[in-house]
């Protein structure tokens, strides 16, 4: 995958240089059997995710990681490659998660986010709306997960719409 191409640098990114249909690809982070199982001992319990003799005997045959913590690694690579450092301004919540593949250790995981609305805010016309679908695909090119994100953040220009 390339790495995604913005025309400015995260730092200097705002809500104007988010473009319906711009594709960025970037990543990537290795899933790494240590970290899938403490995640899964913490706060995804199930032995396909914990126990890598008790995963050979599930349906997976191997371990493999939650969704909650592959969603965790989706979210490092957003955070550092697609979100602008000083303007993003959290996120109302995603939309249509889903777990396509399951993902094991050693896989490499890498991130293509699609911008698919891109709307300034009425009502504080200092900040806008990015709506993004992102797919976490795998070394062998496989999605392994796909959502759709909303993002608040603030406009370069925070002048009234239609100024």
């Amino acid at each position: 995958m390339s790495e995604c191409a913005f025309g400015e640098t995260k730092e200097q990114r705002y809500f104007e240089d988010y473009h319906i249909g711009s594709v960025f690809e970037f990543g990537s982070i290795v899933v790494d059997e240590a970290e899938i199982v403490e995640f899964a001992r913490r706060y995804d319990p199930q032995v396909f995710h914990m126990d890598p003799e008790g995963a050979k005997k599930s349906i997976y045959g191997g371990l493999i990681a939650s969704g909650w913590h592959t969603s965790g690694l989706m979210m490092r690579l957003f955070v550092e490659h697609f979100l602008p450092a000083g303007a993003s301004l959290g996120s109302p919540g995603v939309d249509e998660l889903r777990w396509l593949r399951p993902v094991r250790p050693g896989n490499r995981l890498s991130v293509r986010v699609t911008v698919s609305e891109a709307k300034r805010s009425r009502s504080k016309p200092d900040r806008g709306v990015v709506t993004s679908f992102i797919e976490v695909i795998n070394e062998d090119h496989e999605i392994v997960m796909t959502m759709k994100a909303v993002n608040f953040m603030l406009c370069r220009e925070s002048g009234r719409i239609g100024e």
